[in-house]
């Protein structure tokens, strides 16, 4: 690994429920643990899913992009919260693509290569996918204070 590889977001509790994430470059994203019909913020798992579809979207507009620009680019993302016996989690995450293109000779290419980049995505270059589908461990401690 180099030192470049290394990615890092700071999460800090602001109010009772309400996170900010900030990541090293400054940016930052606000969340909360509400899921009331009040509540417009995102919750932790929305942001995982987000996390799925901005990462993909990024490789499908780069791929596709070059050759014409969309005339509409979506990507849902939904899945299945669960508690069982192996603790909280998501399943049957699906991802869907509803691209389409204006007519033109680069929009036929990138009709033609849309499925081909939607599985490239998937199957080598969405690093938050990949992560999903490969199983990554996650070590937790507690720092002193």
């Amino acid at each position: 690994m180099s030192e470049h590889s290394k990615r890092s977001v700071v999460v800090e509790r602001t109010g009772s429920g309400q996170f900010v994430a900030t990541n090293t470059r400054g940016g930052s994203i606000s969340f909360d643990t509400a899921d009331g019909d009040q509540d417009t913020g995102f919750t932790p798992v929305e942001l995982f899913l987000a996390a799925i579809g901005g990462c993909t979207a990024v490789d499908v507009d780069i791929a596709t992009g070059r050759h014409a620009e969309p005339t509409r680019f979506s990507v849902t993302v939904a899945g299945d919260k669960v508690s069982d016996d192996l603790g909280n989690r998501m399943t049957n995450l699906e991802v869907v693509f509803t691209v389409t293109f204006p007519d033109g000779e680069g929009a036929e290419r990138a009709r033609a290569i849309l499925p081909r980049a939607v599985r490239t995505s998937h199957d080598r270059l969405c690093t938050v996918s990949r992560t999903v589908e490969v199983g990554t461990p996650v070590t937790t401690t507690v720092a002193d204070a």
